[in-house]
């Protein structure tokens, strides 16, 4: 089975997280989810957020910490997401390898549609914005 890793960013600015919907002739089309992409070989995760940062929507992130790692099994692949928490820090966002997105708050975060890999790390978030301090 094929493994893939990806570095993704759960970035925020003033209290919103961004996410991206997937354009609607891609694997998962119109489904939401935090940017980044597929990790080069060799390439380490921070390197390659930075890169699919740029490549995608033409913005820059300082990374705050990592989140914790998670493994999903689709049909055709093994998936490791490798998620950041970030900072925005520099460009708005534009619409280069999706077709829309949002600054949305941790609460709202339900209400749109993930890939199922993402479903964990969407829990985390909403849980770490409920503490003092959190996500």
């Amino acid at each position: 089975m094929k493994q893939i890793d990806v570095a993704i960013g759960v970035v925020k600015r003033e209290g919103r997280i961004l996410i991206c919907q997937r354009k609607s002739d891609d694997t998962f089309g119109g489904l939401w989810e935090f940017p980044g992409g597929k990790r080069n070989p060799g390439e380490e995760l921070e390197a390659c957020l930075a890169r699919e940062m740029m490549e995608e929507l033409a913005i820059k992130v300082r990374i705050v910490r990592k989140l914790t790692a998670i493994e999903h099994r689709y049909p055709r692949a093994r998936i490791t997401l490798y998620p950041f928490l970030c900072e925005h820090s520099n460009g708005e966002p534009k619409l280069i390898e999706c077709q829309q997105v949002k600054w949305v708050k941790a609460e709202e975060l339900p209400k749109h549609q993930f890939p199922p890999a993402n479903e964990s790390l969407v829990n985390q978030i909403i849980r770490e914005s409920s503490r003092v301090g959190g996500a």
